[in-house]
């Protein structure tokens, strides 16, 4: 396993959704770089998928994913009570 620090700041915890939000794309682009390390083959694939509807919503769900976790962490930014 590399270096890449995963969960940058060792934290989820965010003061706004928007933050959050930056956070959950950050972690998603983590993942695939550590999930593909070569950066001449990130650049390769991108001209794959940047075209490809499927793929564009296959990352929008990865980010999803990870707002949902941030969001959790956050009790959904604090005003709220955590829901039972």
């Amino acid at each position: 396993m590399s270096d890449l620090q995963l969960v940058p700041g060792n934290s989820l915890l965010t003061a706004t959704p928007e933050e959050g939000r930056q956070l959950a794309v950050k972690l998603a682009r983590l993942i695939i770089k550590l999930t593909q390390p070569d950066d001449e083959k990130r650049r390769q694939q991108r001209a794959i998928y940047a075209d490809d509807p499927r793929m564009l919503i296959s990352i929008g769900q990865t980010v999803a994913a990870e707002f949902a976790t941030i969001a959790a962490a956050n009790h959904y930014w604090r005003d709220q009570p955590v829901a039972s």
